[in-house]
């Protein structure tokens, strides 16, 4: 066995094409509390597992010192995400003809909602390569065009935007930590800049305006259980 058939080539060779595995694992179905809004949804048959972690085909006994499969929060539905474009399809004029960046979008669930809400352009920032698969995907069978950029942007400069959408983005300390800045630095040019989230613990209260709550379900959310109120907020100086 050469250096290049080594654990590395099996795990790479074994990756799934996530636009590929999408389309055959998952179904298009309406997103809850969103009816007009169609994506790709999980199944107990997806296996899921097949595209985040592609290690487990190779040799058990082989080693990997990659970083760990990145979570699929791109093919659930978070309430931070749904407040938000559910807010947005209510009330078309906050997007409307204006250039709209979905921050974290995952799904892209927030940008599809602006983009039939009549944005003028509407750019989907998303790290996870399968993310960004299925936010083409999503696009695609919703009819909207989104642009989409699969690099972290929160660490340079704010993009020719009006006004970023930010949904579910203070769920853990090191992501609130990346995204804070940013914000502000958003702030600073100018832009506006909404936040949809149920209340995380990383929350910067401080800092938000409450504008309207919608009662949407969660991520991880028991289907019989009661439905709480998550938040469309403004980000303030």
């Amino acid at each position: 066995m050469t250096a290049a058939d080594g654990p590395q080539a099996v795990h790479a060779h074994c990756r799934p094409d996530p636009t590929e595995f999408i389309r055959a694992n998952m179904r298009l179905a309406p997103a809850p509390s969103l009816p007009e809004i169609r994506l790709y949804t999980p199944h107990p048959a997806s296996g899921l597992r097949r595209l985040i972690d592609p290690r487990q085909y190779a040799d058990d006994e082989m080693d990997d010192d990659g970083p760990e499969p990145q979570p699929p929060y791109w093919a659930y539905v978070w309430a931070g995400g749904a407040v938000l474009a559910r807010h947005i399809l209510d009330h078309p004029q906050t997007v409307a003809g204006r250039r709209v960046l979905d921050l974290g979008a995952g799904s892209g669930l927030v940008g599809i909602a602006a983009a039939k809400a009549g944005a003028r352009e509407v750019i989907a920032a998303e790290i996870d390569r399968n993310g960004v698969a299925a936010l083409a995907l999503n696009a695609a069978a919703n009819g909207v065009a989104i642009t989409v950029i699969g690099d972290d942007i929160t660490r340079g400069s704010p993009l020719a935007v009006d006004l970023v959408l930010a949904g579910d983005v203070f769920y853990g300390q090191d992501v609130a930590e990346r995204v804070m800045p940013f914000l502000e630095r958003c702030l600073k040019a100018g832009i506006e800049v909404l936040v949809g989230d149920p209340g995380r613990a990383y929350l910067p209260r401080s800092r938000l305006r409450l504008l309207a709550e919608y009662k949407v379900p969660d991520f991880g959310q028991a289907k019989d259980s009661a439905l709480e109120p998550s938040g469309v907020f403004r980000f303030e100086g």
